[in-house]
């Protein structure tokens, strides 16, 4: 009763709210008829991943007769270490401009729609899986104030589909900016840099993870993230962004900033 009532107090305020703070869209400014949303054209210019797409990373595949387990170049390559890759969006200039506003520009009240579109993304398991943020390295968290994927974590929480260990893993040294670095450097850097806390390992062992962050470029990192969570016994580990960045679908120079 006391939620209804909270709820019933914050819909009464939404019409002194809009007076104040007329909505307006969160990637490009123009008006909008509520504060949650995007305006008609931003989400017509947002790319939601769809079939056919590769059975192993989920990357879209061109031809509509593509098998249902065909497996992508890149896969067959390098077979992932994950279990599956559930991106709302791909990395175009519309979800760029939503991530920027949200992590670098303190928009924060995007977590949820970001974490409802990464949602409707999420396989089905077995069980509640835990919900396991990447970590920042602590004076990164010191700095921004927040961290943007344990914020979409907790609200994938809230929508239902796991339960967040906030504090599953540690970054335990500080890494530079992984853009531009080759395959070999990125693994350098990234050696030793974030592992499992030990109160932790108990809780993972045996369960379903799904590894949120914001957006997924080289997947360097995830990878780590992944290594040191089937280490503790993860029985699956499914990568959960907003934006992905795919090579083939990204404008020379967009990924910069």
């Amino acid at each position: 009763m006391l939620s209804a009532i909270r709820r019933g107090a914050g819909e009464a305020l939404v019409p002194l709210v809009d007076a104040i703070y007329p909505p307006r869209c969160p990637a490009c400014g123009n008006a909008i008829g509520a504060q949650t949303g995007l305006c008609r054209d931003c989400w017509e210019d947002l790319v939601i991943p769809g079939e056919p797409a590769c059975a192993s990373c989920m990357r879209p595949m061109r031809s509509e007769w593509t098998a249902s387990e065909a497996i992508c170049a890149p896969c067959m390559a390098s077979p992932p270490r994950h279990d599956g890759i559930a991106a709302a969006t791909l990395y175009t200039a519309t979800s760029r401009k939503l991530v920027l506003a949200f992590k670098h520009g303190r928009k924060l009240a995007l977590a949820p729609l970001l974490a409802r579109m990464i949602a409707a993304k999420l396989p089905t398991v077995d069980g509640a899986p835990l919900l396991v943020p990447v970590p920042l390295h602590r004076f990164r968290l010191w700095r921004r104030g927040f961290n943007q994927a344990a914020l979409l974590a907790r609200e994938l929480e809230r929508l239902g589909r796991g339960v967040l260990l906030v504090d599953a893993l540690e970054r335990r040294k500080r890494t530079p900016p992984l853009g531009g670095m080759g395959a070999r450097a990125r693994k350098r850097a990234l050696a030793g840099a974030i592992s499992t806390r030990p109160a932790a390992t108990a809780r993972i062992a045996g369960r379903h993870v799904i590894l949120v962050d914001d957006v997924l470029t080289s997947g360097a990192t995830s990878d780590t993230c992944v290594v040191v969570l089937k280490r503790a016994g993860a029985a699956s580990v499914t990568l959960a962004c907003f934006a992905r960045v795919l090579d083939e679908s990204l404008p020379t120079g967009q990924l910069s900033g």
